[in-house]
Protein backbone atom coordinates (compact mmCIF):
# COMPACT_ATOMS: atom_id res chain seq x y z
CA UNK A 1 0.00 0.00 0.00
CA UNK A 2 3.21 2.25 -0.36
CA UNK A 3 3.55 2.38 3.55
CA UNK A 4 7.08 3.21 3.94
CA UNK A 5 7.56 2.72 7.61
CA UNK A 6 8.80 0.78 10.17
CA UNK A 7 9.98 -3.15 9.38
CA UNK A 8 7.81 -5.64 11.26
CA UNK A 9 10.87 -7.10 13.18
CA UNK A 10 13.97 -7.00 14.45
CA UNK A 11 15.90 -9.12 12.20
CA UNK A 12 14.05 -7.34 9.08
CA UNK A 13 16.31 -4.40 10.25
CA UNK A 14 19.32 -5.86 10.06
CA UNK A 15 21.55 -4.96 6.59
CA UNK A 16 22.02 -7.66 4.13
CA UNK A 17 24.36 -8.71 1.65
CA UNK A 18 23.84 -8.44 -2.18
CA UNK A 19 25.74 -10.23 -4.39
CA UNK A 20 27.88 -7.98 -6.81
CA UNK A 21 26.44 -10.11 -9.64
CA UNK A 22 22.87 -8.55 -8.49
CA UNK A 23 24.04 -5.46 -7.45
CA UNK A 24 24.77 -5.24 -11.04
CA UNK A 25 21.69 -6.13 -12.60
CA UNK A 26 19.88 -3.56 -10.18
CA UNK A 27 22.84 -0.81 -11.01
CA UNK A 28 21.67 -1.46 -14.69
CA UNK A 29 17.85 -1.13 -14.17
CA UNK A 30 17.63 1.86 -12.01
CA UNK A 31 19.77 3.46 -14.94
CA UNK A 32 17.42 2.21 -17.62
CA UNK A 33 14.10 2.89 -16.10
CA UNK A 34 12.38 6.27 -16.17
CA UNK A 35 12.90 7.24 -13.14
CA UNK A 36 16.49 7.61 -12.26
CA UNK A 37 16.77 9.92 -10.12
CA UNK A 38 19.10 9.21 -7.05
CA UNK A 39 15.87 9.92 -4.70
CA UNK A 40 13.86 7.58 -6.71
CA UNK A 41 12.87 4.46 -5.87
CA UNK A 42 14.68 1.14 -7.60
CA UNK A 43 11.00 -0.28 -8.52
CA UNK A 44 9.03 3.07 -8.56
CA UNK A 45 5.28 3.70 -8.73
CA UNK A 46 4.64 5.37 -12.33
CA UNK A 47 1.65 6.77 -10.76
CA UNK A 48 4.35 8.55 -8.17
CA UNK A 49 6.58 9.04 -10.75
CA UNK A 50 9.15 7.46 -9.06
CA UNK A 51 8.94 8.96 -5.57
CA UNK A 52 7.50 6.37 -4.08
CA UNK A 53 7.73 2.23 -4.69
CA UNK A 54 5.49 0.75 -6.49
CA UNK A 55 2.17 -0.38 -4.94
CA UNK A 56 2.32 -4.42 -3.60
CA UNK A 57 -1.61 -4.27 -5.70
CA UNK A 58 0.45 -3.15 -8.69
CA UNK A 59 4.02 -5.56 -8.24
CA UNK A 60 1.29 -8.60 -7.38
CA UNK A 61 -0.85 -7.84 -11.08
CA UNK A 62 2.37 -8.21 -12.71
CA UNK A 63 3.63 -11.00 -11.71
CA UNK A 64 0.50 -13.34 -11.94
CA UNK A 65 0.53 -11.75 -15.62
CA UNK A 66 3.91 -12.74 -15.68
CA UNK A 67 3.83 -16.15 -14.92
CA UNK A 68 0.55 -16.61 -17.10
CA UNK A 69 2.55 -15.53 -19.94
CA UNK A 70 5.49 -17.88 -19.01
CA UNK A 71 3.08 -20.62 -18.97
CA UNK A 72 4.10 -21.57 -15.16
CA UNK A 73 0.39 -20.35 -13.94
CA UNK A 74 -0.22 -18.04 -11.19
CA UNK A 75 2.78 -17.06 -9.01
CA UNK A 76 2.20 -15.15 -6.26
CA UNK A 77 4.91 -13.01 -3.67
CA UNK A 78 5.48 -15.70 -1.54
CA UNK A 79 6.09 -17.95 -4.01
CA UNK A 80 9.55 -16.21 -4.43
CA UNK A 81 10.19 -16.80 -0.80
CA UNK A 82 9.67 -20.81 -0.86
CA UNK A 83 11.60 -21.09 -3.99
CA UNK A 84 14.56 -19.06 -2.35
CA UNK A 85 14.28 -21.36 1.11
CA UNK A 86 14.32 -23.82 -1.64
CA UNK A 87 17.39 -22.76 -3.36
CA UNK A 88 19.15 -22.36 0.07
CA UNK A 89 18.65 -25.91 1.26
CA UNK A 90 19.89 -27.26 -2.22
CA UNK A 91 23.08 -25.30 -1.75
CA UNK A 92 23.66 -27.15 1.50
CA UNK A 93 23.06 -23.52 3.06
CA UNK A 94 22.97 -24.84 6.80
CA UNK A 95 19.15 -23.67 8.43
CA UNK A 96 20.39 -21.22 10.81
CA UNK A 97 21.96 -19.42 8.19
CA UNK A 98 18.53 -19.67 6.02
CA UNK A 99 16.85 -18.34 9.01
CA UNK A 100 18.84 -15.44 8.74
CA UNK A 101 18.90 -15.07 5.52
CA UNK A 102 15.07 -14.95 5.55
CA UNK A 103 14.62 -12.69 8.12
CA UNK A 104 12.81 -15.16 10.27
CA UNK A 105 12.61 -14.80 14.20
CA UNK A 106 11.85 -18.19 14.75
CA UNK A 107 13.27 -21.30 13.06
CA UNK A 108 10.07 -23.28 12.87
CA UNK A 109 8.64 -20.68 10.44
CA UNK A 110 11.53 -21.29 8.37
CA UNK A 111 11.93 -25.03 8.92
CA UNK A 112 8.16 -25.42 8.36
CA UNK A 113 6.24 -23.51 6.72
CA UNK A 114 8.64 -22.21 3.82
CA UNK A 115 10.84 -24.75 1.40
CA UNK A 116 10.82 -28.21 0.13
CA UNK A 117 12.80 -30.51 -0.99
CA UNK A 118 13.93 -29.81 -4.76
CA UNK A 119 12.67 -32.47 -7.12
CA UNK A 120 15.55 -33.84 -8.48
CA UNK A 121 17.17 -33.79 -5.24
CA UNK A 122 14.71 -36.52 -3.28
CA UNK A 123 14.74 -39.00 -6.81
CA UNK A 124 18.39 -39.14 -5.97
CA UNK A 125 17.74 -39.53 -2.37
CA UNK A 126 15.47 -42.35 -3.59
CA UNK A 127 17.39 -43.91 -5.71
CA UNK A 128 20.70 -43.92 -2.79
CA UNK A 129 18.17 -45.24 -0.68
CA UNK A 130 16.74 -47.90 -2.41
CA UNK A 131 20.21 -49.15 -3.45
CA UNK A 132 20.98 -49.26 0.54
CA UNK A 133 17.95 -51.26 0.13
CA UNK A 134 18.17 -53.50 -2.21
CA UNK A 135 22.00 -53.92 -1.06
CA UNK A 136 23.26 -54.19 -4.71
CA UNK A 137 20.90 -56.63 -5.72
CA UNK A 138 19.44 -54.68 -8.52
CA UNK A 139 23.17 -54.75 -10.28
CA UNK A 140 23.55 -58.54 -9.44
CA UNK A 141 20.36 -59.22 -11.86
CA UNK A 142 20.88 -60.90 -14.86
CA UNK A 143 18.36 -61.69 -17.77
CA UNK A 144 18.94 -64.97 -19.66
Amino acid sequence: MQNVDEVKTVASRKQMTLAPELLEILKKWKQTTQFSAVDDWVFASPAQIGRMPISYCNYERQLIAAGERAGIGKLGTHTMRHTYRSWLDAVGTPIAVQQRMMRHTDIRTTMNVYGDVVTDEMAEAHGKVVALALNGAHTERKVN
